[in-house]
C-alpha cells in the first residue's frame, strides 16, 4: 500500500471517528438523556470523553474528469493557492493541504482539498473575511463566476465534510 493511501485511510478514519464520538456527545446532551449527562462529566465537570478535541478540517472530494487532473492542479495552482495562502497568512485558516491519488472506482474522488481551522468558532463570518481576499485575488463576482464555470468543465465535487481532528487520551 503506498503511503497516499495510507494517509487516506488513515484521515478517513480519524473523521469517521470524530463523527461518531460526535453523535455521542450530541445525543448525550438531550433532556431525554439527562442520566447519560451526568455519567458522562466527572466530578469536576469535565467531559470524560476518551479524546481531546483538536482543529477542524473541512474536506472536499474531487473526482477530475478523464485527462483532466494536471488542468485542474494548475487550476488550483492558481486563485485556489494564492488566496488559501493569503487566508493562513491573516490567521483565517491554520493551513490548507491537497492530496491526490488514484480512485478506487468510476464513482471516487481522486483529490481531497483540505483547510485546517483552528476550531469550530473560525468559521464564524467566514465570507465576511474570505470575501474581501477573493475579490482583491481573484477579481469580481463576474470573473469569480466565470472560474468556477471552467472549473467545472474539468472536474467534479463529489462532496464535502467538516471533521474535527481529534487526539486519543
Amino acid at each position: 500500500m503506498n503511503k497516499l493511501s495510507l494517509l487516506i485511510i488513515l484521515t478517513t478514519s480519524a473523521g469517521l471517528a470524530g463523527l461518531c464520538s460526535a453523535q455521542t456527545s450530541r445525543s448525550a446532551s438531550s433532556p431525554a438523556t439527562s442520566t447519560t449527562t451526568t455519567t458522562s462529566m466527572t466530578s469536576a465537570g469535565g467531559s470524560t470523553a476518551p479524546y481531546s478535541e483538536g482543529p477542524v478540517w473541512e474536506v472536499t472530494m474531487v473526482r477530475t474528469k478523464t485527462g483532466m487532473a494536471d488542468d485542474y492542479l494548475k487550476n488550483l495552482a492558481g486563485a485556489y493557492k494564492s488566496t488559501s495562502e493569503e487566508m493562513k497568512k491573516q490567521g483565517i485558516i491554520m493551513d490548507y493541504k491537497i492530496l491526490l491519488g488514484d480512485a478506487a472506482n468510476k464513482q471516487d474522488y481522486d483529490l481531497l482539498l483540505l483547510v485546517e481551522y483552528k476550531n469550530m468558532a473560525a468559521l464564524d463570518n467566514l465570507r465576511a473575511k474570505t470575501d474581501p481576499i477573493e475579490r482583491k485575488l481573484i477579481g469580481t463576482e463576474e470573473q469569480m463566476r466565470e472560474a468556477t464555470t471552467k472549473r467545472g468543465e474539468i472536474r467534479e465535487i463529489l462532496g464535502s465534510k467538516l471533521l474535527r481532528e481529534i487526539t486519543l487520551k
